[in-house]
């Protein structure tokens, strides 16, 4: 069963040859990129409760995606949907269809365990283990089988660089994380996501407790790192989103007066620029004018 799990959540190999590409699709992922989530009308449940409805987006291989919009619009439960981090809610559900890169993310023979493996996230508030910098780090690896000292080192060293944190802490690799300032300590838990080498990194509101230089610094480090992941992020705020995302999805909230039920739904979907810009929906316009909180 693991191997067939491992499989599934497998990226799909590229076409051995050109003469296998359909043109039409070639042309068209010339223009808006390779799909690695996309999700066909789907709802989220938590018990009889409908938290989302109705989300049908696609995000592409190393973009940053914003996630957008006002408390209580679905956004977090819909970025925990693309690594089924709600299955550990009890009553959750999804219905509708969320593939990754092709594969059913929610078929019966899929691991979420190997599904977190490849989609890692990072949370709103920090939360370093109550461990060494380098035991925070190499946790992952080591749960993935690796003991090697040589290779753990090698792996601790690149990941601290990729958070842009190694000059900051590579002569206290022994100390606590738990020591670190918060900015420090964010950066600490994105080198330990990055560790296990995912293909996806979740951000649920990252900077959203840190000062402007430590939010200054995880945006530098977004821009850093997406030509090698694809990212999706969760912000509160609106300028980050033009800062840092290629594409912003803006959720809003429905309103059912009879039940006196909120659910969340996306009202729009594109390019940042047009999100902001040039929106189509007048929801998002005022929104993102500030008319609309």
């Amino acid at each position: 069963m693991e191997q067939s799990e491992q499989e599934v959540v497998t990226p799909l190999p590229k076409p051995a040859a050109l003469e296998d590409v359909d043109p039409a699709a070639a042309a068209a992922a010339e223009t808006t990129g390779t799909s690695v989530f996309h999700t066909d009308g789907i709802s989220i449940y938590y018990g009889s409760f409908r938290a989302v409805t109705n989300v049908s987006l696609t995000v592409y291989e190393n973009e940053i995606t914003a996630f957008i919009g006002p408390s209580g619009c679905g956004k977090t439960t819909v970025l925990r949907t693309l690594n089924r981090m709600n299955d550990l809610v009890a009553g959750a559900r999804v219905e509708g269809d969320v593939r990754y890169r092709g594969a059913s993310l929610y078929a019966k023979d899929v691991s979420p365990t190997a599904v977190r493996r490849r989609i890692g996230m990072v949370f709103q508030k920090p939360n370093p283990f109550p461990k060494s910098i380098y035991d925070n780090v190499a946790y992952g690896p080591r749960i993935n089988g690796i003991r090697n000292k040589g290779k753990l080192d090698e792996i601790v060293e690149r990941s601290l660089h990729q958070a842009a944190l190694w000059d900051e802490v590579k002569n206290r690799l022994n100390k606590s994380g738990l020591g670190l300032s918060g900015g420090q300590a964010q950066r600490l838990c994105i080198a330990r996501t990055l560790a296990v080498e995912p293909d996806v990194v979740l951000m649920d509101e990252p900077a959203s407790a840190l000062d402007p230089i430590a939010t200054g610094k995880i945006e530098d480090l977004m821009h850093e790192i997406k030509s090698q992941y694809t990212i999706v992020i969760v912000t509160h705020n609106m300028q980050q989103a033009t800062r840092v995302s290629d594409r912003t999805a803006f959720y809003s909230v429905l309103v059912n007066p009879e039940s006196d039920t909120r659910t969340g739904t996306l009202v729009e979907y594109g390019p940042t620029q047009q999100i902001f810009e040039d929106p189509q929906d007048p929801r998002t316009q005022a929104y993102v004018t500030g008319r609309m909180g």
